[in-house]
């Protein structure tokens, strides 16, 4: 099914982020094209006012510096212009993903048209498709520089306790610097007891960087673990190129 949706209004963005709070990727479970596609209709990185978005935004902006993305999707076509992606994705995605929908004006209704096109926003501006059109075209260009042997990983980093200090902890964690390593998004999640884990999400060449070295030989010994009582692998997603 071939979804419209606009993103260049807070109402679209909100509904994005809402849908983006318990997902890695638009659609499956690696970057592919209908990640391009939301990207590239982006005319500036959202404001930190959307942690969901900004989180992907973030990743998917690193992996096109890093690898490109080659996967195929399911399908995303933002209005105005023409989809990007037309072939199914390999690997199999998320059953909800189906019903990947951004009404605003009927967000209480059933999902009952999911055979239909949805057309949801007004018309874009020339300037709008114009921005649109010039940064898919980027992101094109870029998606063609293919490396294999990369993987993207979500960490778990857990302090002592409730007043452990979080910016210290994410500039101990982020201060690890290593060839193949490039750190992305991160936010600070709720545990307990007044207790916040940082989650951050790393990319690493596979052939130049061991994640358990990583958190072995540099987040959980001296001075790291000043701050740092542990850290688990939450995802670990092979790039597909």
């Amino acid at each position: 099914m071939a979804v419209t949706i606009s993103v260049t209004s807070g109402a679209g963005l909100t509904k994005l982020d809402e849908y983006l709070l318990t997902r890695s990727y638009i659609t499956g479970y690696q970057a592919s094209k209908d990640d391009l596609t939301v990207y590239s209709a982006l005319s500036s990185p959202p404001t930190s006012e959307y942690v969901n978005v900004s989180r992907w935004y973030n990743h998917i902006d690193a992996l096109l510096r890093l690898s490109g993305v080659s996967a195929e999707g399911c399908g995303v076509t933002i209005e105005g212009s023409a989809s990007i992606v037309e072939e199914a994705i390999a690997t199999p995605p998320a059953a909800d993903t189906k019903a990947f929908m951004f009404d605003v004006a009927s967000a209480a209704r059933d999902e009952d048209d999911d055979d239909d096109d949805v057309d949801l926003f007004g018309e874009e501006t020339e300037e709008e498709k114009k921005a649109a059109e010039d940064r898919a075209a980027a992101v094109k260009a870029s998606g063609k520089k293919k490396e294999s042997g990369k993987s993207s990983v979500l960490l778990d980093v857990k302090p002592w306790d409730d007043e452990t200090d979080m910016q210290k902890l994410e500039e101990t964690v982020r201060s690890v610097q290593m060839e193949g390593l490039l750190w992305g998004a991160s936010k600070l999640v709720p545990v307990g007891y007044g207790i916040k884990k940082l989650t951050i999400m790393m990319t690493i060449v596979d052939d130049l960087v061991s994640v358990d070295t990583l958190i072995e030989e540099h987040l959980t010994v001296e001075p790291a673990n000043d701050y740092i009582q542990s850290c688990d692998i939450v995802a670990f997603n092979k790039i597909c190129m």
